[in-house]
């Protein structure tokens, strides 16, 4: 029976004890900045070294989440991250940006490297692009079926990442503008707002159009077994210890079952799940069934049990009739009628009928007592009950140790043992082996044995072993010799010899960086123009017509892959391509990186890394040159200052978007609305259906329109925006993206 890893989430130490105890094989965690998850409690370098510690005591791994977008102006202090995650030796990084990879591969090569779901890899070509990134894992994009995850996974040597339970986007990962749109809190970055989440309102009514329910995919675990993928993913970093604990322990309880016994476990598993909140469970995207009634538009977005509506607000708290069973301890979330995220709190004293109490029944009026401020005729929702107490395992927990790499050298007469960053400190012991009449010694048991260091202060890192081979050793002998060489090394060394902080690969890069000047300011500023076929052409212009690939006439001179190309649909777009070479066209826009696959080896094309592919640094301009790209589009999220910093740097060729109506969220999601909708802030927005894609889009009503930066060619979006639209809007541009 083939066991995939179990993964589970880790937003603090104490979350990270809990998926520990419950049976997870591995966690995922991140440190205060630079993951995609910088909203919730996360961990310090301390705790974080503590918790890598522990859970490799136990033959467990940490994959540690450094996976959002970076500014030009943050490369330093991320590089600083960077080498202290690396001192700390997680089992693997999962990463978005693509300077990120880079940096990655060009100063701290032993990384292993895990591609986060925002990169959007989501067919085999993709995932070709990901292995020549070097990542040796792919989280997969959310929104891909089964059917299209089992052609995949037969076309990749890669492993495979997939989520098997909680909270859902609605956009494409990696391709959501909303809630940056809406205020500068980028999801890419770690911020998301989630106004998915929130009402909406057209002339025909209002319902939450865009929050789809949570992922429970308890009945797949044996088909997702059988295709052998790597690790089952639970989504909830942002979630309480109760929740970490019930979800594991669930499908822990579903992996370690035989498929013969697979279906009488389900209603346990489904008992457990239900102890902690939660919207309506589907299978998400995986069947086509499921993505069609993904979103109901009459669910309130929060998730959690319905416990009761606010009827009064006080200085001190407020009141309502509770529909459940409630105690002190209970977490409980506020929603507001509009959908926003409301405060969460703990239930720490509440009054029953005017008296103190510990809990309360269905029926009665409770006044729960808070500092917070609570919105009237808020709905109440309980989140989870009282929390287990992990201060003691936390306080146990151990000190990060420092990890010695060490040669062993095994031969007949002898044995050598020596750290190659210090080779004048040599262990070495005369042997007398005999030649081995059955099974011999292998490199591969020598350095299993010497990973046990039997030291508070050293941990076994990189063994590399030199065996003889045909040699007999016994496993008491060798276990004897494990012991004296590892007891040398901790009378002979202190940790401060050895210890990796990065200093020499961070003065490299402070060098490179300073080094790293961008290309001359191009004389000649040139001007593209994305537009449907027959599209109208800018007054006074002459630019570069540029349309889909799909959809492109005698005038273009560029055309645009799509962001997102199922792999059912590969080989038409290959058709496509060709097509389009036939015509003479030698320029192509990729906007995921799966199109680097699809246009390598043609001779003579100029490709532009575009929106929604972000480059957003001049490290990631240096990897998309390694991929082939001769221009890039600057991340539309982008604020001027951090515009102008990554073109003083940029080694290629760029782009401003200056003009047009940036999809801000895409979806394979049924949405049940289309046409114009509005939030409650008069926020105004446009939902069109693409029957060729089979694809939502969320545009803004207002078209985005900025002034010329010195050093950019312009590029304008007009398959969805008029050339002369006077209701405009800036998007991050003269604001700062936090």
């Amino acid at each position: 029976m083939n066991k995939p890893e179990l993964l589970a989430p880790a937003g603090t130490p104490a979350a990270a004890i809990a998926a520990l105890e419950s049976g997870a094989d591995a966690i995922y965690a991140g440190l205060a900045r630079f993951n995609a998850r910088e909203r919730g409690e996360n961990f310090t370098p301390d705790s974080m070294g503590k918790i890598v510690e522990h859970f490799h005591r136990h033959g467990k791994k940490v994959y540690v989440t450094f996976n959002t977008l970076l500014k030009e102006q943050e490369l330093p202090a991320a590089f600083e991250q960077l080498a202290l995650l690396n001192s700390l030796k997680p089992d693997a990084l999962l990463v978005q940006d693509l300077g990120v990879i880079r940096m990655a591969k060009e100063y701290f090569p032993k990384l292993t490297l895990h591609s986060s779901t925002q990169m959007g890899f989501h067919n085999s070509a993709g995932l070709a692009v990901a292995e020549k990134l070097g990542v040796s894992r792919v989280v997969l994009e959310r929104q891909i079926t089964l059917e299209e995850l089992a052609v995949i996974k037969a076309k990749t040597k890669l492993e495979l990442e997939v989520f098997i339970h909680g909270a859902l986007c609605c956009s494409l990962s990696g391709c959501c503008y909303f809630s940056s749109y809406l205020g500068g809190y980028s999801g890419n970055r770690g911020k998301c707002k989630q106004p998915c989440r929130r009402r909406y309102y057209t002339p025909k009514g209002n319902g939450f159009f865009f929050s789809p329910q949570d992922l429970c995919a308890i009945e797949l675990i044996p088909e997702l077994r059988k295709l052998g993928i790597a690790s089952l993913k639970i989504e909830g970093r942002l979630r309480q210890t109760d929740y970490v604990s019930a979800a594991v322990s669930a499908y822990r309880l579903l992996l370690d079952t035989p498929d013969e016994d697979f279906a009488r476990m389900i209603p346990e598993a489904r008992r457990i799940l239900s102890g902690v909140g939660g919207r309506r469970w589907s299978h998400g995207f995986y069947t086509s069934a499921s993505s069609k009634t993904l979103i109901r538009p009459d669910a309130l977005g929060s998730a959690g049990k319905l416990c009761g509506s606010v009827e009064a607000v006080a200085e001190n708290g407020f009141g309502f009739t509770a529909s459940s069973r409630l105690f002190i301890g209970d977490r409980i979330r506020i929603q507001p009628e509009n959908g926003d995220e409301g405060p969460a709190l703990t239930m720490t004293k509440f009054f029953v009928e005017n008296m103190p109490a510990t809990r309360v029944s269905p029926g009665q009026r409770v006044f729960v007592c808070c500092d917070k401020a609570v919105p009237p005729r808020g709905q109440v929702f309980k989140l989870g009950g009282n929390l287990a107490d992990y201060s003691k395992a936390l306080a146990a927990l151990p000190e990060k140790r420092t990890a010695l790499d060490l040669n062993i050298i095994l031969r007949s007469d002898s044995i050598k043992v020596f750290p190659p960053a210090l080779p004048g400190v040599v262990w070495n012991k005369p042997l007398a082996l005999s030649p081995a009449k059955s099974r011999s010694v292998t490199g591969e048991q020598l350095a299993e044995e010497f990973k046990a260091s039997d030291s508070a202060v050293w941990c076994a890192g990189v063994l590399s072993a030199d065996v003889e081979q045909g040699l007999f050793l016994p496993a008491s002998e060798l276990k004897q010799l494990r012991r004296e060489a590892w007891d040398f090394f901790k009378k002979e060394l202190l940790p401060e010899m050895v210890a990796d902080n990065g200093s020499v690969e961070m003065e490299k890069f402070r060098k490179d960086y300073a080094d790293l000047t961008g290309l001359p300011f191009a004389e000649t500023r040139v001007e593209t123009a994305a537009l449907r076929p027959k599209g109208e052409e800018p007054a006074n212009r002459k630019s570069f017509r540029s349309a889909s690939v799909f959809e492109f006439d005698s005038t273009a001179r560029e055309v645009i892959l799509p962001e997102f190309m199922p792999e059912g649909k590969l080989f038409t777009l290959a058709k496509a391509i060709k097509r389009a070479l036939d015509a003479g066209i030698r320029r192509f826009r990729v906007t995921s990186l799966y199109g680097v696959e699809m246009l390598k080896d043609i001779p003579g094309i100029t490709v532009t890394f575009s929106a929604p592919l972000p480059i957003a640094n001049s490290q990631a301009i240096l990897m998309a040159k390694e991929l082939g790209a001769s221009r890039a589009l600057a991340h539309i999220e982008l604020d001027r200052e951090s515009l102008v910093a990554m073109r003083q740097k940029s080694v290629l060729e760029l782009e401003l978007y200056r003009l047009g109506r940036p999809a801000l969220l895409v979806t394979r999601a049924a949405l049940p609305v289309e046409g114009d909708v509005r939030d409650a802030r008069t926020n105004e927005f446009v939902v069109r259906f693409d029957p060729r894609s089979n694809l939502s889009r969320i545009y803004p009503k207002k078209v985005h329109s900025i002034p010329r930066l010195p050093g950019f060619h312009d590029f304008f979006d007009l398959t969805m925006a008029h050339w002369r639209a006077e209701d405009t809007d800036s998007f991050n541009f003269d604001r700062e993206l936090p």
